[in-house]
């Protein structure tokens, strides 16, 4: 079995792949502070919790956009499972090329879900993660990744909101039943909400106008990503395993193992 591991800014998510199903996922978040030993411990809780063993997992493959937890982690996992996990990052093979003047700032979340989309839905193919930051990224018929677009996440936006203001309250991200809202809390979820609707298809739109890319089909994943998805034709199709997939392909590929 493959444990695959994403490390973001809010979250670690996990899973572990079982041939090509994914047979377990889960969440925890993201503390710089752990030691080893605590990683190693939750590590073997979530894995037992599914009803499997730890010398089940033969491979383990991490991105990650937190490095300053990877040495923690790392070694809990080489203390914990015996196994030296492969770390996606530059020399590791994808099967993408990136075509930026410095590859090396491209985060790795992206570049796996860059690999993820194109390998799964094929090319040209507009990738979209609703995570902490959004991500709108263009990969070309033959696998370039040509383009990219960083802007704040929901969460992030929300928590402006509710901390630059003296009077508006903390709440819950979700779709209101209209954007005609009479009330603080309703107005705030209108504003956030569909003001990620708009920006997500201005930002679709303008990026595929640019690059003369026609077709091209636009795949959307990330927590929130599914409350945008519902709400706009622009998105093609919501995965909400797709960064697991790619690591799952990049393990592949890469061959890894005990």
């Amino acid at each position: 079995m493959l444990l695959v591991v994403d490390v973001g800014n809010t979250n670690i998510t996990l899973g572990i792949f079982e041939d090509i199903h994914l047979r377990a996922s889960f969440r925890m978040t993201t503390q710089i502070s752990r030691t080893s030993d605590e990683y190693g411990l939750l590590l073997c809780d979530l894995i037992r919790s599914k009803n499997i063993k730890i010398e089940d997992i033969e491979a383990v493959t991490i991105a990650t956009v937190v490095p300053k937890i990877m040495h923690s982690l790392a070694s809990a996992i080489i203390k914990y499972l015996n196994i030296t996990p492969l770390i996606v990052g530059a020399g590791t093979k994808t099967g993408i090329k990136i075509a930026a003047s410095n590859p090396k700032e491209i985060g790795a979340d992206r570049v796996v879900d860059a690999v993820a989309a194109y390998e799964i839905y094929g090319g040209p193919v507009l990738v979209i993660d609703f995570g902490t930051a959004i991500t709108y990224d263009l990969i070309t018929a033959d696998g370039s990744f040509i383009a990219g677009v960083t802007s704040p996440g929901l969460r992030i936006a929300a928590n402006a909101l509710w901390t630059e203001t003296a009077k508006l309250p903390e709440i819950e991200i979700a779709m209101p039943d209209t954007i005609l809202a009479k009330e603080t809390v309703t107005s705030m979820q209108a504003g956030l909400v569909f003001g990620c609707i708009g920006q997500t298809e201005y930002i679709v739109k303008r990026m595929l106008k640019e690059s003369g890319i026609h077709p091209c089909r636009v795949i959307a994943t990330g927590g929130l990503g599914k409350i945008i998805a519902d709400a706009t034709d622009v998105i093609e199709v919501y995965d909400p395993n797709l960064t697991l997939k790619g690591l799952k392909i990049i393990s592949d590929k890469n061959r890894v193992g005990r």
